[in-house]
């Protein structure tokens, strides 16, 4: 069985249909062919919505977009906007505006996007934009998407460092690259010589990445470096160059040696410490007695006079090679002559080194 069912209409642009239909029973085709009916005049309903009488076609929604193709932008760049519609009858007018508030409005003759210029000063220069499309047919224009920009920051130079920079065969080690400035998030990726050693490494945080390494021989204290980049197009930043030293095996007698020297150490402050209290001292207490028994004081008095004390009085320095001493002579005789009067004796003593 066949069957052919055709519907022809026309305000803008001809549109034919044609539906072919087989191997139908006797109770289908009634059915398939209503259903089919029903969605052509759905479309042709729709399509006479976005048409009049006079042949001129409604607008469709604006598009919104970034003419670089992205929304990243920094301080001070100049950025441009496109926003057209797909379909309508011009001329078209179109708005832009940010925040609700109306930033400029562009006259278009045809279907061409419409392009608005901007520059970011500040962080409220990023947005939310949107764009209006009137034209004579349109009441109330129709509006955009919105579109947001994201200030974003030029990464530095990203140092790399290490806990350690000697280590042993064997020995696990760390490697820790950060960029201190630049827009998160910031990728990461460490190199030893020009060959990659790991993965991209994503941080969302300023904090740096982290990778683990093990000396396995000599070759791994080779020299190390770190890439950093973010959104920003073009910005790509190596870090300073790191190398590990092997570090040298202690012998068992190194802690013997340090503690002689110590032990060594510790006498000669000890020796230094006594001189001025102990060994100058005494050998000026030695020096003095050596002098006075070197002078031979003797007393004036006679010999005879046995029951006679003498008392010696400070010495006075008067020139550097002399120095003078009172003496004074009591006198203690039988008491018959208790009435003597004592004297007094000066003499002159000089000192010999």
């Amino acid at each position: 069985m066949f069957f052919l069912a055709s519907l022809l209409f026309s305000y803008c642009k001809p549109r034919t249909y044609f539906l072919r239909i087989t191997n139908l029973s006797n109770q289908e085709p009634l059915f398939l062919v209503c259903k089919l009916s029903f969605l052509l005049l759905v479309q042709m309903s729709q399509q006479i919505q976005k048409t009049t009488a006079n042949g001129k076609e409604m607008l469709s929604n604006p598009r919104l977009l970034p003419v670089e193709g992205t929304s990243n932008v920094m301080m001070n760049q100049n950025v441009s906007i496109s926003c057209h519609v797909d379909s309508g009858s011009p001329p078209i007018r179109y708005t832009l505006f940010k925040r609700d508030q109306k930033v400029s409005t562009l006259n278009r003759p045809d279907l061409s996007p419409s392009l608005f210029n901007l520059t970011i000063n500040s962080a409220s220069d990023v947005g939310e934009y949107k764009c209006k499309a009137e034209n004579n047919i349109t009441s109330g224009g129709k509006y955009s998407n919105s579109l947001s920009f994201t200030l974003i920051e030029p990464i530095s130079k990203p140092v790399l460092s290490s806990l350690t920079s000697q280590a042993k065969k064997g020995q696990n080690v760390t490697l820790s690259c950060l960029s201190v400035n630049g827009s998160l998030p910031i990728t990461y990726i460490f190199f030893k010589e020009q060959k990659s050693i790991s993965q991209p490494v994503k941080m969302q945080k300023r904090e740096a990445a982290v990778i683990f390494l093990v000396i396995n021989s000599s070759s791994d204290f080779g020299t190390y470096k770190c890439r950093a980049e973010n959104s920003f197009r073009n910005n790509t930043k190596y870090s300073n160059s790191f190398n590990f030293t092997l570090a040298e095996e202690r012998s068992h007698s190194q802690p013997l040696i340090i503690s002689l020297v110590l032990i060594l150490l510790l006498f000669m402050i000890g020796f230094a410490l006594a001189i001025p209290f102990f060994i100058i001292p005494s050998y000026k207490a030695k020096k003095f007695k050596s002098t006075r028994s070197s002078t031979g004081l003797t007393s004036t008095i006679n010999a005879e006079e046995s029951e006679d004390y003498v008392i010696y009085t400070e010495i006075e320095p008067v020139k550097p090679e002399e120095e003078y001493v009172n003496i004074s002579v009591i006198r203690r005789e039988d008491e018959k002559a208790e009435k003597r009067t004592c004297a007094t004796v000066y003499s002159k003593v000089l000192i010999r080194d």
